[in-house]
């Protein structure tokens, strides 16, 4: 404790020397993290999770006459890096069921303990009453699923032994004395639960390696039913409304090697409806070769296909380069673009009548994200006539526009929407949203006096060319000292994924509103901050997202860390002897490649949980991963490592990462050190015991950022 205090103690000096920063980095990430916003099946009510500084707890808002009120459900007050997740409503929406504990991102492992609590974590399921109260635990298990009745819950489990995959349970919720029962025994992993809406059945997908089941359980005479089984991957169920069938993704296996790589072709997937009384299933549309034939999938986690009112299933596809909304017939057909344009669709929601889509995507404004409104049988949206935007018949409605960001729509039953919103200087929090597209917060009251919002650097989007030419949009945080004729000190940022894009405000995701609050901090130091959309990022098209040679093909993002310090060199208001590059994850193994291949441009780094040597990651992603099946690629992984490069490395670095890392191998930081130690590169290095990839605790966040922070101040201010 008394080394972190010394620490921030340091910075805070170190800024006066400066010229003084006008918040610290506690202050700057006090505020909230909204996520998880969902409507109530029944009244006016929303509920979301708040992570107030480690503290994530659901709150919902209720509608009372033209306002709402705000109430906390849950009580976690301990920064205990206890994650909350996998949250659904009962129907009446009168009670709020989720899991908390365990890793969301990588269910099947063990729960992460990085605040090294003696009895552990487990992951539990729990059920809590609209207005609050005590919890009750109902089961150890995660991704609950409530009948349409509201009288049982199924959910995965792994049982009271604890091992082998997770299995299918069931709970009565009418009895509070009533025990989980395994519905049946299943092989695979199993996943996607969705109850009919009659409530007679449940269907599952089945994934099995390189192929997988989508399967439909009877209530009724207790029998398992795999509908038109095939050597592909079957995966998305969705219902019919009748509950007489179920339309599913089927994808061809990827056979095509190594992963981060680019894969713009493929066998194409397709869409099929089976029956579910005798699993006979029909193809209903199939993907053309080149363009689209590899699936991806929208942001929305619940749901990837819409069963329309009017017997039409909407789905996502990139046909045309961008990932876009069709519709098809369930009898089959030609699909009808819904969303059309140089622009992508990210998070969708339905309409309770399965007649709308409010979605929100980045047309017209590249860098951000706002929401707008399709009909899902491709007509005419019925609030198009009188609401003052652009649509029309057969065409989108805008419903949001300006400077804000607006992401995960939900639909309330009485029609009202609701949205995540934040901007360049408040973070994501709720908000519904008026017909004349404003918005009104739900809760600002959460948002901390001393959150200084109003200090906020709105960042600028640029436009800069990679070394090979490639145009790369980045947003630009520049200090109130940098029109004072004097050359500054810059720092470039790249983010991790790849698949992200940083955009011009507070991001969506918590890891990248973290890092949007440490680009404010550091500009408010008197750095020039330099976010780069780099290849390979979404946002931009198939083809930037695909982009040739990237990854662990060749690492073709190098041309934009070239670009990017080039840019920045090339500025009248930088010290092109003083730019630093930071990032985490992905951001790490091009901070890495920065340092290795370009220290005379990049004079100190900060590398958090890196990729250094993708030979030895892509095994960490495929178990049946062998380095020599393809020699080529395993020597072109490694010629794509920061590692096949460090003895060109002279820079500074400091290395970032936890132990319990499940993303990126630790033995990549490991590794990493220990070349640097030999051949005598200076470099620092903090590891978090037991911590995950995407650390838990907020004190993890405060320390890495606080000693990023002094680092750079350190190397690139000598201070």
């Amino acid at each position: 404790m008394m080394q972190r205090i010394a620490v921030l103690v340091c910075v805070f000096l170190f800024s006066l020397a400066a010229g003084g920063q006008s918040f610290t980095l506690e202050q700057v990430l006090s505020a909230p993290f909204s996520s998880g916003l969902q409507a109530s099946p029944e009244g006016g009510r929303f509920l979301w999770i708040a992570n107030q500084e480690g503290r994530r707890n659901i709150w919902v808002a209720e509608a009372s006459g033209s306002a709402y009120t705000v109430h906390r459900v849950t009580s976690d007050d301990a920064d205990d890096g206890i994650d909350v997740g996998d949250i659904v409503w009962t129907p009446d929406g009168e009670h709020i069921i989720y899991v908390r504990g365990g890793d969301f991102e990588f269910p099947e492992r063990p729960s992460p303990n990085p605040a090294m609590l003696p009895q552990g974590v487990e992951q539990d399921i729990w059920m809590v009453g609209v207005h609050g109260g005590d919890a009750r635990k109902l089961a150890e298990g995660r991704a609950p699923a409530v009948s349409p009745d509201g009288a049982t819950v199924a959910f995965l489990s792994k049982g009271e032994n604890g091992t082998g995959n997770d299995q299918i349970w069931t709970l009565d919720l009418r009895d509070a004395a009533a025990k989980p029962v395994q519905l049946f025994h299943g092989r695979g992993e199993l996943g996607s639960l969705e109850w009919s809406p009659d409530g007679k059945y449940l269907a599952f997908a089945s994934r099995r390696g390189d192929h997988g089941f989508v399967g439909v359980f009877s209530f009724a005479d207790q029998s398992l039913k795999y509908l038109d089984p095939s050597t592909e991957i079957d995966r998305e169920p969705v219902w019919s409304p009748d509950s007489r069938q179920v339309a599913f993704v089927r994808i061809p296996p990827d056979t095509s090697g190594v992963s981060f790589k680019p894969r713009r072709e493929a066998q194409p997937w397709s869409i099929r409806v089976a029956d579910v009384t005798t699993g006979v299933g029909h193809e209903v549309w199939r993907a053309h070769a080149g363009p689209g034939s590899v699936f991806h999938e929208t942001e929305s986690e619940e749901q990837q296909l819409y069963w329309s009112a009017g017997n039409r299933i909407v789905f996502p596809w990139e046909g045309d380069g961008w990932l876009h909304l069709y519709s098809v017939a369930t009898s089959g057909g030609d699909a009808a673009a819904l969303t059309p344009g140089n622009f992508e669709v990210d998070y969708v929601e339905f309409s309770k009548d399965r007649k709308e889509l409010v979605y929100s995507s980045n047309q017209d404004d590249i860098d951000r994200r706002h929401l707008w409104e399709v009909a899902a049988d491709g007509g005419t949206s019925p609030h198009d006539a009188n609401s003052g935007h652009r649509g029309g018949p057969d065409s989108p409605r805008e419903i949001t526009r300006g400077d804000g960001l607006e992401v995960v729509p939900v639909i309330a039953p009485d029609g009202t929407v609701a949205v995540l919103r934040s901007d360049a200087h408040v973070p994501m929090r709720p908000a519904v949203v008026a017909n004349d597209g404003t918005m009104r917060d739900l809760a600002p009251q959460l948002i901390p006096a001393e959150f200084p919002a109003a200090k906020m650097i709105t960042p600028q989007q640029v436009i800069f060319s990679a070394a090979d030419g490639m145009q790369i949009h980045g947003q630009l945080f520049l200090p109130a000292s940098a029109e004072d004729g004097k050359k500054h000190p810059a720092v470039v940022f790249f983010h991790g994924g790849s698949r992200r894009q940083m955009l011009l405000g507070w991001h969506y995701m918590d890891y990248y509103s973290d890092a949007y609050g440490m680009n404010q901090y550091l500009a408010s130091l008197g750095y020039i901050v330099l976010s780069v959309n780099y290849r390979s990022g979404i946002g931009y098209g198939l083809d930037f997202r695909e982009a040739l040679n990237y990854g662990a093909a060749g690492a073709s993002e190098f041309n934009d860390v070239l670009g990017a310090g080039l840019y920045l060199r090339g500025r009248a208001d930088v010290d092109g002897a003083h730019i630093g590059v930071w990032g985490g994850s992905y951001g790490g193994f091009l901070t890495a490649m920065a340092l290795a291949k370009a220290s005379d441009l990049f004079a100190a780094g900060v590398d958090l949980h890196g990729v250094h040597d993708w030979v030895l990651e892509l095994g960490n992603w495929d178990a049946n991963y062998n380095p020599n099946a393809d020699p080529q690629a395993s020597r072109i992984a490694w010629e794509s490592s920061p590692l096949a490069y460090v003895k060109t490395w002279r820079s500074p670095v400091l290395l970032i990462q936890g132990d319990d890392d499940r993303n990126v191998q630790f033995a990549n930081t490991v590794r990493l050190a220990a070349a640097l130690r030999a051949q005598g590169t200076p470099f620092e290095e903090h590891v978090f015991p037991d911590e995950i990839h995407g650390f838990l605790l907020e004190r993890s966040w405060i320390t890495a950022y606080t000693l990023g922070a002094d680092f750079f101040n350190r190397k690139l201010k000598g201070q």
